[in-house]
C-alpha cells in the first residue's frame, strides 16, 4: 500500500529543508528498524552526504543575505529531493508505474509549496535588521522539520494533518505579506513620484524667478545709463 501521508509529510519537511529531513528518515530506519522507511535512505553514504549539508544549511540560514541566496539556489533541488524521496517509498512499497508517478508529484508538488511558503516568509523575516529574529526562525524551522518527520514515521495520518494546516496557514501569511509588501512598494512609488513632481515645480518656480529678477536688473540698469542723458537735456 502506498504511504501516502508519509510521502506528502516527507515533501513538506523536504521543502523547508531536505537535508534534514533525508537525514532524520535515515537515522530512525537505520537504528529504530522502521519497515517504512526505504534501504536507500539509510546507507553510510546517503546519511553522511545529508549530515554535512544539514550542517552547512543550518549555519547559512542564521545569516539573512545568504540565507536568501540558499533558498534561490534551492528552488529546484528541494522539490527533486521531495519527489525522490516519494518515488522510494512508493518502489520499497511495491507499488506499480502510476503509483509510482504520483508518489512523485505528490512528494514535489508539497515540497515545492512549502519551498515558496518558507522562501516568501524568509525574505520578510531577512529584511529584519536585527539578527534574532532571522536566528530564531531558522532554528524553528530546523526543529519543526526534524519533529514532524520523526512525527510522521510513526503517526503518518495526523503528521499528515498537521503538515496540511501548517502550509495552508503559510500560504495565507506568504499572500498576506506579499499583498502589504506590494502595497507598500505602490505607495513608496507614488511618493517618489510626488517628490519628483515637487522638485520640477520647485525648478521651475526658481527658473521662472531667476528670469524676473534678470528683466528688473536690466530694466534698472537701463534707467541709470540713460540718467545722465537725461540731466543734460535738462
Amino acid at each position: 500500500m502506498l504511504p501516502v501521508s508519509l510521502i506528502f509529510t516527507s515533501g513538506a519537511a523536504s521543502g523547508v529543508n531536505c537535508y534534514a529531513a533525508v537525514l532524520v528518515l535515515g537515522l530512525l530506519g537505520r537504528f529504530g528498524h522502521i519497515a517504512a522507511i526505504p534501504p536507500v535512505l539509510e546507507r553510510p553514504s546517503v546519511l553522511a552526504a545529508a549530515a554535512v549539508l544539514f550542517a552547512g544549511q543550518f549555519v547559512v540560514g542564521k545569516i539573512p543575505m545568504l540565507d536568501s541566496v540558499w533558498d534561490v539556489v534551492h528552488t529546484a533541488l528541494r522539490p527533486v529531493v521531495g519527489g525522490a524521496v516519494g518515488v522510494v517509498m512508493a518502489q520499497h512499497a511495491h507499488a506499480n508505474s502510476a503509483a509510482v508517478m504520483t508518489a512523485a508529484a505528490l512528494g514535489g508538488g508539497s515540497a515545492l509549496a512549502a519551498h515558496v511558503v518558507k522562501t516568501g516568509v524568509r525574505v520578510g523575516v531577512n529584511a529584519s535588521p536585527e539578527p534574532f529574529s532571522n536566528i530564531i526562525a531558522s532554528l524553528l524551522e530546523d526543529a519543526g522539520v526534524v519533529s514532524l518527520v520523526s512525527f510522521a514515521v510513526f503517526h503518518p495520518v495526523t503528521a499528515a494533518m498537521v503538515a496540511a494546516v501548517t502550509l495552508a496557514a503559510g500560504i495565507a501569511l506568504f499572500a498576506l505579506l506579499t499583498s502589504r509588501m506590494r502595497r507598500a512598494w505602490h505607495r513608496r512609488r507614488e511618493a517618489r513620484q510626488q517628490a519628483s513632481g515637487s522638485r520640477m515645480t520647485f525648478r521651475a518656480e526658481s527658473t521662472s524667478g531667476n528670469d524676473s529678477r534678470r528683466r528688473t536688473a536690466a530694466r534698472n540698469l537701463a534707467y541709470i545709463d540713460g540718467e545722465p542723458e537725461l540731466r543734460q537735456l535738462q
